[in-house]
């Protein structure tokens, strides 16, 4: 049975929009740590670049989703969305509908 490649599409670029939202609203936390000691303590200035790293985690992790959502996007333009990259089966409509980025059925995602 295909996938409702109509639905796919709205979500991905749903989601797309969302992920890149909040990647611009994240950008100050990413921003560079002041590391003036007569206007921030150590122990502040130790917990702000533990945040900075963790909004950095954050960020590279939100990459990598944009990645594999433009990745579907693509499929869905050229005709492959919905099978298997590994070994060319359908993606059960299950799976794709929890995941509309996926790129591996269920055997071959193991």
């Amino acid at each position: 049975m295909a996938p409702n490649l109509s639905k796919a599409k709205a979500t991905l670029t749903a989601r797309r929009e969302e992920v890149q939202q909040l990647s611009d609203n994240s950008a100050e936390a990413r921003d560079t740590v002041t590391l003036d000691q007569t206007s921030v303590g150590r122990l502040s200035r130790m917990d702000a670049l533990q945040q900075q790293a963790m909004a950095e985690a954050t960020e590279r992790h939100r990459a990598l989703e944009l990645a594999h959502i433009e990745g579907a996007l693509k499929r869905i333009e050229d005709d492959e969305y919905g099978y298997c990259q590994n070994c060319g089966e359908e993606i059960a409509e299950k799976r794709l509908a929890i995941d509309p980025a996926a790129t591996h059925c269920i055997k071959c995602a193991k």
